[in-house]
């Protein structure tokens, strides 16, 4: 089914017993929402509010939202923690923020209970290969180069799949209604160092020139933050902090990519460099 149907969903909580809601359902794809805009704000925020107006209705125990640390924008210093103001620069960060507020408004208007998290990179097993690492992993595997938008110097912190699931079993038990809870690492590292690690991993080099071979800089995206540095405490408070190290993290990522890329629908087109357009042009609607 699909969030934006108000029938279905309505339909889907008379008819099951759901108790508890974990909204992750959105398009997500940065490059992507700069060509989509409005398809972007039409499953992120008037999705979001379908979903949570069914919840509210069937009396759900908790409803937990889904977020990004890209709604707090780019910082080179500034640690964001939950009260930080939103700055978000890209369409997708936009409809996330926004979406944000109509959940946060069911528990100022009703105290319905909802729970909002924003979270780091999240990379693994298992993900859509339009994602920077199991893109670089893929086009490596295949031999091709990687593909970075501008300077590569962008930076950003990466969090392993199975720390994020602790992460939301931790605010299904513990987290309180009405709370903004940062699920983030300390793992930080910037894209071009991205790629030159997985070369060194896949194609077995530690020769500068031979890593630069294999990475193609492309033209950047309209905004591109350098940086989304969270402060994690409140997560800490209540029991949870990342435990996989990058080194097996990555390990396990790039040889389940070995195995599985063909299974992806579309899985070749997710490779391609994004042709990049002025920002919100061609958009298009649901």
């Amino acid at each position: 089914g699909d969030i934006c149907e108000p029938d279905f969903i309505k339909h889907l909580f008379e008819t099951e017993k759901i108790d508890i809601v974990l909204h992750f359902a959105a398009r997500t794809h940065v490059d992507l929402s700069f060509w989509h805009a409005l398809e972007f704000t039409y499953v992120n925020v008037y999705g979001t509010n379908v979903l949570v107006a069914a919840a509210h209705e069937a009396n759900v125990e908790k409803f937990i939202y889904v977020s990004t640390d890209e709604v707090y924008g780019g910082s080179t210093d500034e640690e964001f923690d939950e009260s930080s103001p939103k700055r978000p620069t890209n369409p997708y960060a936009s409809s996330k923020a926004a979406a944000e507020c109509f959940v946060q408004s069911y528990w100022e208007r009703y105290q319905f209970p909802v729970v909002i998290t924003r979270s780091s990179n999240v990379y693994g097993p298992h993900q859509y290969p339009e994602k920077v690492i199991p893109k670089f992993i893929s086009l490596l595997q295949q031999n091709r180069k990687c593909c970075i938008h501008g300077t590569g110097l962008q930076r950003r912190n990466f969090l392993y799949a199975a720390d994020v699931v602790e992460a939301f079993l931790t605010v299904l038990k513990e987290g309180k209604p009405g709370e903004i809870y940062n699920i983030g690492t300390n793992f930080e590292m910037s894209i071009s160092q991205l790629a030159k690690e997985l070369i060194h991993l896949i194609k077995k080099t530690s020769s500068e020139s031979e890593m630069e071979y294999w990475m193609d800089y492309v033209k950047d995206r309209p905004t591109n933050d350098l940086r989304y540095p969270m402060n994690s405490e409140k997560m800490h408070n209540l029991g949870w902090r990342p435990k996989v190290p990058w080194k097996e993290g990555i390990k396990k990522t790039i040889e389940w990519y070995k195995e599985n890329f063909h299974n992806w629908k579309n899985s070749e087109e997710a490779l391609e460099p994004f042709p990049m357009t002025e920002p919100f042009a061609q958009l298009s609607g649901p």
